[in-house]
């Protein structure tokens, strides 16, 4: 028995909504294919397309350790064996780690004598992404599994309504910037008031959403929080944001730990209109990079 899937590139935290909101990015992504094997055991045979040397040891490995969750906690009497295709280059704030997690849970998923719902396999998921960032954050994790925006606590998933014409602009500069270093940026203390301005503006941007009102959205997609800490890791970061801003976005921010920047807009036109200034930014800072443009409500991971 044999099953390959698909999860798509994520935007983690959409500057509001740290470890908790994210949103699915529709056109790149990591493929995983999973063999069901008597033995049990998790086994990783191969990984292509990563620009670096990733993990074998199951343990080590996002899919490797959500399989094993999975295998554990369901007392499975068979394993796996997993081959990875890396589509998300790595450390770049797309989610490539949570995209084998999902996909490879997804495959396995399609592989049992009873199939589990799509958020049943969120705690495992959980388990995979602790391995790559050392926390069971579910930002990206969320909207791969579901499609679109969500917003992902520690033990549920709730999806966000979304216009279809919003679309998000994800910029990757040829940099990589590794979740681990990002995440101690953040060390240290924060003013009350931050905390009470980054919870005001999270209530806009999801207020904003299910009234499908831009002018809230536009109020309050501006990170307080973690920007600032994380801004001068990224060459370009500042006249990258500012780029998509002055073409019209709702609001611009690093897209997970970065250095990814992401931008919303309200049609697609402006998106990708917004697309060619914020890479010649980058390319003012000595970067070369990639853009996608996608709607919010982007589709979930799917079996191939």
């Amino acid at each position: 028995m044999i099953a390959r899937a698909f999860a798509p590139a994520s935007v983690g935290n959409v500057g509001v909504g740290f470890d908790i909101l994210g949103h699915a990015i529709a056109g790149v992504g990591d493929t995983v294919t999973v063999r069901r094997i008597a033995e049990r055991e998790v086994r990783i045979d191969a990984i292509r397309g990563a620009d670096l040397p990733l993990p074998r040891e199951p343990a080590l490995n996002t899919a490797g350790a959500a399989l094993m969750a999975m295998q554990e906690v369901l007392e499975l009497p068979y394993g796996f064996a997993v081959e990875i295709d890396k589509g998300i280059a790595l450390g770049s704030g797309m989610g490539g780690s949570a995209a084998s997690c999902v996909a490879a849970l997804v495959a396995a998923n399609a592989l049992l004598d009873a199939p589990l719902d799509r958020k049943a396999l969120y705690p495992f998921a959980l388990e995979g992404e602790m391995v790559a960032s050392g926390g069971r954050h579910g930002d990206n994790l969320g909207p791969m599994l579901l499609g679109g925006l969500v917003l992902s606590t520690a033990d549920r998933l709730v999806s966000i309504p979304v216009p279809e014409a919003w679309h998000s602009l994800l910029v990757h500069p040829d940099a990589v910037l590794e979740t681990r270093r990002a995440r101690e940026a953040l060390q240290g203390s924060y003013a009350l008031g931050d905390f009470v301005a980054q919870s005001a503006n999270l209530a806009l941007v999801l207020a904003g959403c299910f009234q499908s009102d831009a002018a809230l959205v536009r109020a309050g997609l501006r990170d307080v929080l973690v920007e600032p800490r994380r801004a001068p890791l990224i060459g370009g970061f500042a006249a990258a944001r500012d780029a998509a801003l002055a073409a019209g976005a709702m609001g611009a921010s690093i897209s997970g730990a970065g250095p990814s920047v992401f931008a919303w807009f309200e049609d697609k036109a402006s998106a990708q209109a917004a697309a060619a200034p914020v890479q010649a930014a980058f390319a003012a800072a000595g970067f070369d990079s990639q853009a996608w443009v996608s709607p919010l409500s982007a589709p979930a991971a799917v079996l191939l």
